[in-house]
């Protein structure tokens, strides 16, 4: 064990013991949890089998038609005792509309993967530091909304029976969502609850406004969910209820990054060091040139 000497006033060197534990670094837990730089194609690689996992997963839900199609009927029993069942009158007025219906047809058919998509690619590249703890919010939610459609099969209100709902992809042929027209076979019928739609949205747009210094941007970042919020009902593809359980999994979500982290993802520091050669768990060790952006000693989580 080396001694490290410091100079007395005489000019005399005297040397101290080097404590024993310094030499020992964080153990591979600790390393684990400390914020690092994404690598490219991990990343994609990663997001491709795991949303190749999830819906291999979702899709392999038995369809129990008769306990999604009770379920549909109690929820809608139950907005109605609450007084927010509003899902039907909305389908219909939005429905008179062709152009705002279809619109919103292909709105829900294709930005809930581009959105999502594109908030990731601007985390890796603007916020490297924050980037797999919000993607961790991202995974960890989606988890537990695959075991809610196991759990809870919910039919969506379009094929609910004795209703007035409009299914509005089969009734204006427009390419839409997965659980309507020629693509119904390719998709779980009856994994309404929760909605992932919400859950994703909410997540772009608390991202984006926590994190962008735009106003234009973060002002986007509010109005994304709530648009979606209209879209999933005006389709007919989820009640208002269904919202609120994807807004529970992205809550459970943030619970999971808070507990690994030890903080929540958008309190970690913009950057992350470059890691350097040397002896294990030197770059972990204060004082190793960490530096976050303006040039300030990277936060420790």
């Amino acid at each position: 064990m080396g001694n490290s000497t410091v100079t007395t006033p005489e000019g005399r060197e005297s040397a101290l013991p080097q404590p024993v534990a310094a030499g020992n670094g964080p153990g591979p837990l600790h390393r684990l949890r400390t914020p690092r730089r994404p690598r490219f194609w991990f990343e994609i690689l990663l997001i491709a089998v795991s949303y190749w996992t999830y819906s291999l997963v979702r899709n392999a839900v038995p369809e129990q038609r008769a306990e999604a199609l009770s379920n549909a009927d109690w929820i809608w029993k139950a907005e109605h005792f609450l007084g927010i069942a509003v899902e039907e009158s909305v389908n219909q007025a939005v429905n008179s509309v062709t152009w705002l219906i279809i619109g919103m047809n292909y709105y829900y058919a294709t930005l809930h993967f581009v959105v999502t998509l594109g908030v990731l690619v601007w985390l890796y590249r603007r916020h490297p530091g924050r980037y797999a703890a919000t993607r961790l919010v991202l995974f960890a939610t989606t988890a537990v909304a695959l075991a809610g459609y196991y759990l809870y099969p919910l039919a969506p209100p379009r094929l609910m029976h004795g209703g007035d709902f409009i299914d509005t992809v089969m009734v204006h042929q427009t390419w839409g969502s997965m659980a309507s027209g020629d693509l119904k076979n390719m998709s779980n019928q009856y994994a309404a609850m929760p909605s992932m739609h919400i859950g994703w949205s909410v997540w772009c747009g608390l991202t984006i406004f926590a994190l962008s210094t735009v106003p234009w941007a973060r002002v986007l970042g509010v109005l994304y969910p709530a648009l979606t919020l209209v879209v999933i009902v005006a389709t007919a593809n989820h009640f208002w209820l269904d919202a609120v359980g994807g807004i529970l999994c992205l809550a459970f979500g943030f619970a999971v990054a808070r507990l690994w982290y030890g903080r929540q993802p958008y309190t970690l520091p913009k950057v992350v060091p470059a890691q350097r050669p040397g002896p294990p768990g030197a770059e972990d060790e204060p004082g190793a040139g960490a530096r976050a952006e303006d040039g300030q000693p990277a936060a420790r989580v």
